[in-house]
């Protein structure tokens, strides 16, 4: 056992406001673990946990306002080891922005969307910036702007019932809020062009296959046994024409049967927090200063691009909720459950024609026109 070490210092207070007690936002120490398993007396983890499941764990203003101060204070605390980043519950991480928010305040405000997104950027800087390894444990869906922010962190450790992608083109914005400048450096231009572009969620395992997450575990568990996500394919690495197979999603006979499997099942995150604990016990077994630095250093390349476009970015999604983020908002926040999208091949014909975003078209577009 250690004995209890005793400050040598009158230390000062470097956080620039207290911690504050916001709703869908919980900032915790747990104690730091050595790789036997023992507590290291005195070292926490700092747990920083989106806590909004009923809506997936989305953000809304305050709780930005809140991830920013929670971040900051894990950076500043003399006794945290890592940060660990995650949400509430098994469905998701996080699924971005408060689409309830965007459409019901912020969807035809500009000026406010830019604010807004002031906070936003400034929540993913402070992730790049801490001043601790950020790890992202991804509980459930991280999808959209909850993608962007889980990129900023330096590890990801998911369990694979999880899916991973973005939402922008789809819902009337476009992923600049860090997924086109993270993805290109991670996964390379083409799939990153995929990926931003066509918004087709992908597993765990295939964000495993292509270098994007530090690992992954499953997490449901069959008659008292874990298995792999039996939706995707994890036990062979090709198709029948050389193409990867490895992490995708199962269709036909196979996705019937995975779906079977998935209705006997319970979901357990035990071993994702095994994962977990034992990457920060890892950490926790080198010099602070020296760990701190070389993370510095791998993070410049999405630094450096996030740092070129963050402003552009911010103005252009300001000036968007006026025209395709209003209509695309709204669409989500008011279309019925199934059908949450704007008409796109008239929207397309419309703006051919020459309609103007002024006037009815907003409205000529949305789901309930449809029927």
């Amino acid at each position: 056992m250690n004995a209890p070490v005793t400050p040598m210092l009158e230390f000062k207070n470097h956080d620039l406001a207290p911690q504050p007690k916001t709703p869908g936002v919980r900032y915790e120490k747990r104690p730091a673990r050595k790789p036997d398993g023992s507590v290291a007396p005195g070292l926490f983890n700092a747990w920083i946990t989106l806590d909004n499941p009923t809506q997936y764990n989305s953000y809304t203003t305050d709780m930005v306002k809140a991830v920013i101060l929670a971040f900051k204070a894990a950076s500043n605390a003399r006794d945290v080891n890592c940060i660990v980043f995650t949400g509430a519950g098994d469905k998701a991480f996080c699924t971005g922005g408060n689409t309830k928010e965007y459409a019901e305040y912020y969807a035809g405000q500009p000026q406010e969307y830019r604010q807004y997104m002031r906070l936003f950027n400034d929540m993913v800087s402070t992730i790049l910036a801490a001043d601790k390894p950020v790890i992202c444990r991804v509980n459930g869906m991280r999808i959209g702007g909850g993608q962007e922010i889980g990129m900023a962190c330096d590890f990801t450790v998911a369990q694979d019932l999880a899916k991973f992608g973005q939402a922008g083109p789809k819902h009337g914005s476009a992923p600049i809020g860090g997924a086109t400048d993270f993805l290109p450096v991670i996964v390379g231009a083409e799939r990153a062009m995929a990926a931003c572009v066509l918004c087709e969620p992908f597993s765990a395992h295939k964000a495993y296959q292509m270098g994007m997450i530090t690992d992954v575990v499953p997490a449901l568990k069959v008659d008292g046994k874990f298995v792999a996500n039996p939706l995707v394919e994890t036990q062979r690495m090709v198709d029948d024409y050389g193409r990867n197979a490895f992490g995708e999603f199962k269709s036909g006979d196979a996705a019937k049967e995975g779906k079977a499997v998935m209705a006997r099942g319970e979901v357990d995150l035990s071993l994702l927090d095994a994962k977990v604990e034992e990457l920060c016990a890892k950490i926790l077994m080198t010099f602070p200063e020296c760990t701190l630095k070389t993370i510095e250093e791998l993070r410049k390349p999405k630094l450096a691009a996030w740092n070129a476009n963050k402003e552009d970015a911010r103005d252009w999604l300001a000036l968007n909720m006026m025209t395709e983020a209003r209509s695309g908002f709204t669409a989500f926040n008011e279309g019925p459950k199934d059908d949450r999208e704007v008409d796109f091949v008239l929207l397309r014909q419309k703006l051919a024609a020459g309609q103007s975003w002024v006037g009815s078209l907003h409205d000529e577009i949305q789901p309930k026109a449809k029927k």
